[in-house]
């Protein structure tokens, strides 16, 4: 693969996207298909932090397309109150990124219906999200569906018999989980999408270790994450950089849906866009869906 970047995007002009998270990893997305000619929709929970996002595009772009809506994804009636209001305002959506996360909460915390953060904001969120849009997808020529996983994804495992980390906790390890079950998710609507004809591609993507503020507002400054970013800060890739494979997924001709994309250098920790290795527990498609069955059941929603 050529060393892609946001300047190989093809034009966007007359795209609708969704991206959710509204600084770091989402705002670099928004602010490249903005760039593109994309009409952007930024989703947050934070209306002070959205609407600081889209002054910051629009100061640099004046002509950009982009709005902020309000999505809080560890409130599925927030997820569901989202999805309403986007299929009274448009008749498709081309794109949605599924990318705003939570990461190690030293404490075990819960949404506002009960599952554990980590698995309800990062992939339980996302999936009542992508199941509320998917009339809206499927109405768009060639939509895409881009999930964010991680590298800790290859250390993950699905625990169904504690997938709410309700008989211990280990935030690392549920963070992996939660990582490993984006990537899932993204193979296994990936094949559903195929099988029922719904023309929806859907590709995982993961960023390697990039400089955001994650681990800064999850385990905190004086972690020993934290301090590592702050220390030795020059070992994370720039934010932009990290955005690359996502936004490689969202627009290139060449993204494949069912494949997963993150950077190109050692250990797949920084570079550029390239095809990424599916850790094994992924592949397994008998667990797969049966995470879809049990998300399904848990959110109380149906593709």
């Amino acid at each position: 693969m050529v060393r892609w970047t946001a300047s190989n995007i093809p034009s966007q002009k007359g795209r609708l996207a969704v991206v959710t998270g509204t600084g770091g990893l989402g705002y670099e997305d928004a602010l490249a298909l903005s760039q593109a000619g994309a009409e952007v929709v930024i989703a947050g929970r934070d209306p002070a932090k959205g609407a600081m996002a889209v002054e910051k595009i629009r100061t640099r772009l004046p002509s950009a397309q982009v709005r902020f809506e309000r999505l809080d994804l560890a409130s599925l009636h927030s997820v569901a109150g989202f999805c309403h209001r986007l299929s009274t305002q448009t008749d498709r959506l081309d794109l949605l990124i599924n990318n705003a996360g939570v990461m190690m909460p030293p404490k075990r915390l819960e949404t506002e219906d009960g599952f554990e953060m980590q698995m309800g904001t990062n992939h339980l969120g996302h999936f009542a999200l992508t199941a509320g849009l998917m009339p809206l997808l499927r109405r768009a020529h060639k939509a895409r569906v881009i999930s964010v996983s991680s590298v800790a994804a290859r250390n993950g495992v699905i625990d169904f018999d504690n997938l709410n980390a309700e008989r211990r906790y280990n935030p690392m390890r549920i963070y992996s989980q939660s990582k490993l079950a984006c990537l899932m998710f993204a193979l296994e609507l990936h094949r559903r999408s195929e099988a029922a004809g719904w023309g929806v591609a859907s590709i995982a993507s993961h960023p390697g270790v990039a400089r955001t503020d994650l681990i800064y507002n999850a385990p905190g400054r004086q972690s020993l994450l934290g301090m590592t970013r702050s220390t030795l800060w020059f070992l994370f890739q720039p934010v932009w950089q990290g955005a690359l494979p996502t936004l490689f997924a969202a627009t290139s001709p060449l993204a494949r849906s069912g494949a997963y994309y993150g950077p190109g250098g050692l250990s797949e920790v920084r570079g550029y866009p390239a095809s990424a290795r599916i850790p094994e527990a992924a592949l397994d498609i008998k667990a797969s869906a049966r995470l879809w069955e049990a998300s399904q059941a848990l959110t109380g929603v149906a593709f």
